[in-house]
């Protein structure tokens, strides 16, 4: 049987596929071969060949500032079980990262931070270890490089995805001065997907000590004390590790500093063995939290590293890592922390039940409680980000510990929404269009239209979202429950019925506003449904639900300015929106008009005020 491969439509509308016999050949773009299996979103893209872009020259377009590295695991790179080890992974990421970087800055390039990772598989000794980084996007002197790792088995041919991570570099300062970086430029529509989350990942990562240390506050006031006494319980104390290394030249990268995978992989050492000593058996190194890189390291510091479990809990535990720096009688200087989940597998591969953590007083039950906190962060994390879009519930329950994870997963959906190339149109009346997306038994629409007020006017009139009865008949009712932030709003809003004699229904939407970081981007305002206990259903209206939805705008012309609403369809938003899909009514363009002469009549309303009230 012949498997066949999309791998990319050419600029002259061709398809080119790709075989199991590894024959390839174009067929006109009017022909379309689907399977289950290809139009399933559970496939893992990363993990298969990247598709192929075909240049207008008929030349296959690499990303140039795509690296790829290939190991063998070979011994000298295993633990004691046999698989590489955690810290000679990162290694390995650090180096193809810095690679890609520097490639595209065109000069040194220096580890500034890694985000949150989670290993989802070990590798072992035989197998052959696949790294690819490319840069997603570049800012002034920052760039993020994204990174998938994963492994292959040579004996079997199977693949199988490791991790995939997002790593900041920072151009050195040359003679010249500070570096200003040129912009990445993305081809395909993968890269023009990474380049835009990549804007909003970077605002979660300026505000992320922030925002950690208010949700600690938070939820470590919320959970109360926990530092109970068991009988059997391990003193923290003797978990605790220090070891001191000095920098030698093996260690410096090609700019003489402490290579940053190097100091990643100390971290790992001292981290591993205070684990141990807590379940005293070999543990498996499950999740890092973000790596930040306070401040360099140099040949001849001596690098100390210090580990300690803070809290364990029934089938992991956390432990604490840090490193600092001192040469000669210097103080210490604060390089780097961080904080490792790990896990002490069975002979099934199975978690096992770990003991019982005594904390030590004062600091020690500080880090306990904090350690409480962060699980429950890296719970919501994962539960709302590192999960794919389609499993995450409609409503997810808001509250401030989730807050940023919430506003990122509702940003980046209507991003990855908005990217879509696939859509259909389906009417167009009164210079409104109508554009439908059906997928994987998914039904999206998109409303789009164009106004002659500026963006800036647009995006601020539609954001307040009190004001949207004023064109939209849905809208019966809008209030503001919630001003989690100056970006982020929870209202309630009240729908009449779709269906003659029924019920009216209301929706808890939290509303994310962005503005662009560079003039090509979109304003966009995301919607999507949470939960508050304060405002649970009532008996005489239906609770409805958004997954995903909300405006983008973008200024085309002087004062032409094009707007798109995008919405996945859901049980309670489908019966409003089927009969135009359907052909039979015009209620979405007629909605859509009456916004257009809302925001005409308003487009002087705003001067008045104050960029800080807008």
């Amino acid at each position: 049987m012949l498997v066949y491969k999309v791998l990319e439509v050419g600029h002259t509308g061709t398809r080119v596929w790709r075989n199991n016999t590894q024959n390839t050949f174009k067929i006109s773009a009017s022909l379309t071969l689907r399977s289950s299996a290809m139009a399933s979103e559970d496939w893992d893209s990363e993990l298969l060949e990247e598709p192929l872009f075909i240049l207008e020259s008929g030349e296959v377009y690499r990303n140039p500032t795509e690296v790829k590295m290939s190991q063998i695991v070979l011994p000298c790179h295993a633990n004691h079980c046999g698989e590489v080890s955690v810290g000679q992974l990162l290694k390995w990421m650090d180096s193809t990262a810095c690679l890609s970087a520097e490639r595209h800055a065109g000069c040194s390039c220096v580890t500034a931070s890694v985000d949150d990772i989670h290993f989802e598989h070990t590798i072992g000794v035989g197998q052959v270890v696949h790294i690819k980084a490319k840069v997603n996007r570049a800012f002034t002197s920052s760039m993020e490089v994204g990174l998938v790792v994963s492994c292959e088995d040579l004996f079997s041919d199977q693949q199988c995805k490791v991790c995939h991570a997002f790593a900041t570099f920072v151009a050195r300062r040359t003679e010249a001065g500070k570096v200003q970086l040129k912009q990445v430029i993305p081809h395909t529509q993968a890269e023009q997907v990474e380049y835009s989350l990549a804007a909003e990942r970077r605002r979660m990562r300026l505000i992320h000590a922030e925002t950690i240390n208010d949700l600690l506050s938070w939820s470590t006031s919320q959970t109360g004390p926990e530092c109970e006494e068991h009988q059997h319980a391990v003193a923290a104390e003797r978990t605790r590790v220090e070891s001191v290394e000095l920098v030698l030249p093996p260690h410096a990268n090609h700019q003489v500093s402490t290579f940053g995978g190097q100091i990643m992989a100390w971290m790992e050492n001292v981290a591993t063995i205070a684990a141990s000593r807590l379940c005293n058996a070999h543990p498996t190194l499950r999740t890092i939290d973000m790596f930040h890189f306070r401040g360099p390291s140099h040949i001849g510091d001596r690098l100390v590293l210090k580990a300690i479990v803070n809290n364990a809990f029934k089938k992991s535990m956390e432990v604490g890592v840090c490193a600092e720096a001192y040469q000669g009688g210097e103080p210490l200087r604060h390089i780097n922390s961080a904080f490792m989940t790990f896990e002490v597998l069975d002979s099934d591969k199975k978690p096992r039940t770990l003991p019982r953590i005594r904390p030590e007083p004062v600091d020690g039950k500080r880090r306990f409680q904090e350690a409480i906190a962060r699980k429950k962060i890296r719970l919501d994390r994962k539960y709302i980000i590192s999960c794919k879009h389609t499993e995450v519930p409609l409503s997810v329950p808001w509250d401030p510990s989730n807050q940023i994870y919430l506003s990122y997963n509702n940003v980046s959906a209507l991003k990855l929404l908005s990217a879509r190339s696939n859509w259909v149109l389906s009417s167009e009346k009164k210079k409104v269009s109508l554009y439908t997306l059906e997928e994987n038994q998914k039904l999206c629409f998109k409303v789009e239209t164009h106004v002659n007020v500026p963006a800036e006017q647009v995006f601020v009139l539609l954001s307040d979202l009190t004001r949207r009865k004023e064109w939209d008949r849905h809208y019966e009712e809008c209030e503001v429950i919630n001003q989690a932030d100056e970006d982020d709003t929870i209202y309630r809003v009240v729908t009449p019925s779709a269906r003659k004699g029924g019920k009216d229904q209301d929706f808890i939407m939290l509303a994310s506003r962005r503005r662009p970081c560079d003039p090509s981007e979109p304003y966009l305002i995301a919607l999507r449904s949470v939960t508050l206990p304060t405002h649970p259903p009532t008996e005489n209206l239906n609770r409805g639900e958004i997954l995903c939805a909300g405006f983008t705008i973008s200024e085309e012309l002087d004062n032409l300015t094009k707007i798109s609403y995008y919405n996945q369809a859901t049980p309670g938003v489908l019966p409003y929106i089927s009969t135009d899909i359907a052909g039979l009514s015009s209620k979405f363009s007629n909605t859509f008009s009456a916004c257009s002469e809302f925001l005409e009549r308003n487009r002087d309303s705003l001067a008045s005020h104050s960029p800080s009230e807008l």
